[in-house]
């Protein structure tokens, strides 16, 4: 086999569709989008349009708000921490923050601090530094032998 002759399997791509390209294509003239009104015309945005009638996002009431100085965290689980304890990714004799949690691939982003919840076993006994946790989290984390303690950010 040569680089020249590398191709796609048989029937994995389409061609487009060329509308409006003579009669004998079977779509030219209206290519397609029937006859006159207002979606053979074009710049049609009619999304939510209910023909006249209130539409249902008007009809409904609106209830509450989006709160935007909510803190978001990101949520942990204690068998997660474990399993990556486990698989070496993350070192339980030093202390375990943010940062450490986003080197071992566990969280993805911290957005405003990490919360620990109780899913799971914990075997190890590791020390956490961390924006907040569970009651029930901080029982097993001590009952496991490890510390936990939970940053100023979010006593207040």
């Amino acid at each position: 086999m040569k680089l020249n002759e590398i191709k796609d399997n048989e029937g994995s791509t389409h061609s487009r569709k060329r509308l409006g390209r003579g009669i004998g294509s079977g779509s030219g003239k209206t290519a397609g989008r029937g006859v006159k009104g207002q979606k053979a015309r074009s710049g049609v945005a009619i999304n939510g349009f209910e023909g006249g009638q209130m539409p249902i996002y008007r009809r409904l009431p609106k209830r509450g708000f989006n709160n935007i100085f909510a803190s978001e965290f990101v949520v942990v689980s204690l068998g997660r921490i474990q399993t990556a304890i486990d698989a070496k990714k993350l070192d339980a004799s030093k202390t375990v923050d943010a940062a450490a949690l986003k080197a071992a691939g566990v969280i993805r982003r911290e957005k405003d601090g990490v919360r620990v919840l109780a899913d799971g076993e914990l075997k190890a006994k590791v020390s956490l530094e961390v924006a907040g946790a569970s009651k029930s989290a901080i029982e097993k984390i001590e009952k496991a032998g490890g510390a936990i303690k939970l940053l100023a950010a979010a006593a207040e």
